[in-house]
């Protein structure tokens, strides 16, 4: 370089990012990363009015991942994005061959390094261009089950990742869709005040779906349906569902569970009542969420007898209660200034093997403040299993 500009030569770009690919493949990157050469040259070409792009980040990113330096080849990542160097697919599979394998992130987990948002956001945006539709897919629900907060940019990174396959003639499958569609519901109920923007999108990936000619599997059927009850619409759920009866499609208990559970939500306990009533007959066995949506549905109604006819029924048909069954009757019976029932019934959770939820410690801790309770009764529910009776002395 000295002997470049002793003879008058200007260095550009090129020449910049020749010298910095040179100092990378002597294995200098070390130097380079922190105070040194590679980076050095970089602000001096900057100096000179010569702008950087990716041929010139390239050869040190490379080097960074591949020495294991993945936390200051982020940091770089974000100096390029912020130096509007535009990244092109090269780019992101090299930062993606270092952070995950099979579209995880457990190498960078065993790297010590959190993953955050933007790692995310990258990742997802990377697959996209080097073409993973599908890795792209997955690491949006990863995100999400891995209660890593989406923003807004994961929003459109999602949005454009259909978009891209339909123009690349890129055919998506039912997995494709599935993760999509779960990812669009799971942000929706991130983003509340989003969700008028995101479920619509969620019910047109649904229709190119159809329209693409791949078809919905139970679980799509599940996630659609989930999203429509959340969002209060109820009737075109059950219009899905006649649909699904019409096609000879079986719902299965689990698809019926999230109809009761959104007729019990939009205040139709009656009509849950009479679906649930009617699984047997429709070859659907209920199961033990069956059972606690239904008594749940019954105990907000305030039918507190039908709620306690259907637990024991429960039992005789060899459906073992858990604790949200026991939590959400000893709280009815706590609402409902049934006390002694309350303790039986709190009692027999313990015994087998149960404890009072968040809900229901928080809802004797209020009954404590306003005296309908004394700290007896906490004392109870916080103590080991003991004879009814004398909890009630």
């Amino acid at each position: 370089m000295g002997k470049m500009l002793k003879l008058g030569y200007e260095p550009g770009t090129v020449t910049f990012s020749t010298l910095i690919n040179g100092l990378c493949l002597e294995g200098r990157v070390s130097e380079a990363v922190e105070v040194s050469e590679a980076m050095a040259l970089i602000d001096r070409m900057m100096e000179n009015g010569c702008q950087p792009d990716q041929f010139t980040y390239g050869p040190i990113l490379n080097r960074m991942c591949k020495s294991g330096n993945i936390a200051s080849a982020l940091d770089l990542i974000r100096k390029m994005e912020h130096r509007k160097v535009k990244l092109n697919a090269a780019i992101y599979n090299i930062i993606i061959d270092s952070l995950c394998k099979d579209g995880s992130l457990d190498e960078m987990a065993t790297k010590g390094i959190k993953a955050d948002v933007f790692t995310y956001n990258s990742l997802i945006g990377g697959f996209c261009s080097a073409g993973r539709w599908d890795d792209g897919a997955q690491l949006l629900r990863d995100m999400i089950t891995s209660e890593i907060t989406p923003n807004i940019v994961t929003f459109n990174e999602a949005n454009q990742m259909m978009e891209l396959m339909v123009t690349k003639g890129c055919d998506p499958n039912i997995v494709t869709f599935n993760i999509l569609i779960n990812g669009y519901s799971l942000l929706s109920k991130v983003f509340v005040n989003l969700g008028n923007l995101m479920w619509p999108r969620n019910k047109e990936l649904f229709q190119e779906m159809v329209s693409e000619g791949v078809h919905p599997s139970i679980m799509t059927y599940g996630i659609l349906l989930d999203g429509l009850c959340d969002n209060g619409e109820l009737e075109e759920a059950l219009g899905i569902i006649y649909k699904m009866h019409k096609t000879k499609i079986d719902p299965g208990i689990c698809i019926y569970n999230i109809i009761i559970h959104g007729m019990c939500n939009a205040s139709k306990v009656d009509d849950a009542w009479d679906l649930f009533c009617s699984l047997n007959f429709k070859g659907a066995k209920p199961d033990v969420k069956t059972y606690n949506i239904m008594i749940g549905g019954l105990c907000r109604k305030g039918s507190l007898s039908e709620a306690d006819a259907l637990f024991r029924k429960m039992e005789e048909d060899g459906i073992a209660p858990d604790d949200c069954t026991y939590n959400t009757l000893a709280r009815a019976r706590l609402r409902g200034s049934d006390k002694s029932n309350s303790v039986e019934l709190i009692e027999e959770m313990k015994s087998n093997g149960f404890s009072a939820d968040a809900s229901t410690v928080k809802l004797v801790m209020d009954m404590l403040s306003s005296g309908e309770l004394d700290k007896s009764f906490l004392d109870m529910l916080s103590g080991p299993s003991r004879e009814i009776s004398s909890s009630l002395d």
